[in-house]
């Protein structure tokens, strides 16, 4: 990333710096979250080798709350998306009212060599 912008879309558009910290800020939390999900796999396997039924109790809860959390991170990937393509319609929406000639009609530049 350079400065406040990220530039590395396709097309050369810029977000700014806003969009981005939303966007690392929901990456951060799917990070954590998915962290959370390798613990909580690791005792649940451990409960399930360990044939105790206590702790084969207990996974019933661990496994739903894993549910859960597979649940959030899913939600966040679907906020995510849906931030990304508002975004980007009103990036479009900027450089094409930019580009419209008074008759609505889209203007076209050529660049010509010097």
């Amino acid at each position: 990333m350079e400065g406040d912008t990220f530039s590395g879309i396709d097309n050369g558009t810029q977000l700014d710096s806003k969009v981005v910290q939303v966007f690392q800020k929901s990456f951060v939390q799917v990070q954590n979250i998915l962290d959370q999900n390798r613990l909580l796999i690791n005792e649940i396997n451990q409960n399930h080798e360990s044939k105790i039924p206590d702790n084969l109790s207990r996974n019933v809860g661990l496994i739903r709350e894993l549910n859960n959390n597979i649940r959030r991170v899913a939600e966040l990937y679907a906020d995510l998306s849906s931030s990304f393509a508002k975004s980007m319609d009103t990036s479009s929406e900027e450089d094409l009212s930019g580009a419209m000639r008074s008759d609505g009609k889209a203007g076209h530049k050529r660049n010509r060599p010097v």
